[in-house]
């Protein structure tokens, strides 16, 4: 019986291909005027390569500049912060989207203040740090240009013994519901990074806080509120970076997790999940096509017309795009970019309003590890990024995509010393066999 289902899936798969293969004899073979110089000559019922029938039909527009999900990113350093002269005891990443209340902007962040800086699991204590984002509470600030930012102290610390969190509170982002507030987080209950197990101690669910005010003060609901998938499912052991938004009246928490196959960079491969509920606190129902991402060690999401964009950084064979989903789930990629923000929260409007008619973002704040081009002493620092992702506005400044970077740019990511000699020795060999 299986040898008989096999055979008519192989006769199944050679007939589609032979008339895929017949289609394309027939339109290579088909004679038809040459592409015009202007588009609006176009025969709408021309038929078109792969790569132009893309252009027009799987991006919003077929020039960047006209491409509302196409944009550069320009920076600028903030005024208001103290890294202690940058030797790793201050830290402040993973800025949490900002929202506009009580005439002031408003942003949440992980900072770590410690005696010393990051040591590594092995001599991490009750008070020296393992990693960055080890031994961390939540803090606040609030500007009202987005430049100059007045910190006002901590939102979330640490609970205590044996609350979710209390070794380290991190990564939070923020969302407003019924004019209440709440703050999604990691809840780190070990030090970051012990080596026996592979990781196993990032292993941390999310915890959240609930406040009447952004100025708080926050009540921690103190339980997970996304469950960890069983035992095999791909997120079973890591939920991070939660990122609530509001979509038909429900509210999505797009979150990562590690699937098992490493990278290039030798870190689980990243995906990116969906979970949804009625009310902040749950329960959360995971979506049947989880992951909905297929990359992104960091993504920033924002409402967009009627779905939803995202903007996928570091890791992944997606990384670097720009991505939309009309339905909220099913991503495809509008664009893809440089110098794209790193775990940056953007100033989204329409994150909570469910307009299904939302304009996108133009400006937000994002972290620079290794701020002090030190890795000894390792430390973040926030940093504002402006863009043209928006649809008021019109920047064609911001749609360029020939960007020129100084030549020692490119030089100081040279061959290593293993990579000469591998290439000297394909030399001698060439050389040798002549």
């Amino acid at each position: 019986m299986r040898s008989i289902l096999l055979l008519i899936l192989v006769l199944a798969i050679y007939s589609c291909n032979s008339k895929s293969e017949e289609q394309t004899q027939s339109i290579n073979n088909e004679p038809q005027d040459a592409f015009p110089l202007f588009l609006e000559n176009l025969d709408p019922n021309r038929k078109l390569s792969s790569a132009m029938e893309r252009s027009f039909k799987h991006y919003e527009a077929p020039r960047l500049l006209d491409n509302e999900l196409y944009s550069n990113f320009k920076y600028t350093e903030l005024e208001g912060f103290d890294y202690n002269d940058g030797d790793g005891t201050i830290t402040r990443r993973d800025p949490s989207k900002i929202i506009f209340e009580n005439g002031k902007y408003y942003v949440w962040y992980t900072y770590r203040n410690t005696p010393t800086k990051p040591m590594g699991y092995a001599k991490c204590n009750d008070t020296i740090p393992s990693a960055d984002w080890d031994l961390c509470d939540i803090w606040y600030a609030t500007s009202t240009d987005g430049f100059t930012w007045e910190e006002q102290g901590v939102a979330i610390p640490k609970p205590k013994k044996p609350n979710p969190g209390w070794r380290s509170v991190s990564t939070t982002d923020v969302l407003k519901w019924k004019n209440k507030y709440y703050l999604y987080y990691q809840a780190f209950s070990a030090p970051s990074g012990k080596p026996s197990d592979g990781g196993g101690s990032d292993v941390c669910p999310v915890a959240m806080s609930y406040a009447d005010s952004p100025d708080g003060p926050w009540t921690p609901l103190n339980k997970v509120v996304i469950d960890f998938g069983k035992e095999n499912e791909w997120d079973h052991r890591v939920i991070h970076d939660p990122y609530p938004l509001v979509h038909d009246g429900k509210i999505y928490v797009y979150y990562k997790s590690g699937m098992g196959k490493r990278d290039a960079n030798k870190k689980h491969w990243d995906g990116w999940g969906v979970a949804i509920a009625e009310s902040p606190e749950g329960p959360y129902k995971k979506h049947p096509l989880n992951p909905v991402m297929n990359s992104g060690h960091e993504t920033i999401l924002f409402p967009f017309k009627e779905g939803v964009a995202a903007i996928v950084t570091t890791d992944g064979i997606e990384h670097y795009t720009i991505q939309y989903a009309k339905d909220w789930v099913n991503f495809e990629i509008a664009s893809v970019g440089k110098m794209l923000p790193v775990a940056a929260g953007p100033f989204s409007p329409d994150a909570f309003t469910d307009s299904g008619d939302a304009d996108g973002i133009s400006w937000g704040l994002s972290h620079f590890i290794n701020a002090g081009n030190d890795w000894g002493k390792m430390y973040t620092k926030l940093a504002r990024f402006d863009c043209d992702l928006s649809r008021k506005i019109n920047d064609p400044s911001m749609k360029k995509s020939n960007l020129l970077y100084p030549n020692d740019l490119y030089f100081k990511y040279g061959l290593n010393e293993a990579q000469r000699e591998r290439i000297d020795k394909e030399n001698q060999s060439v050389l040798n066999n002549q």
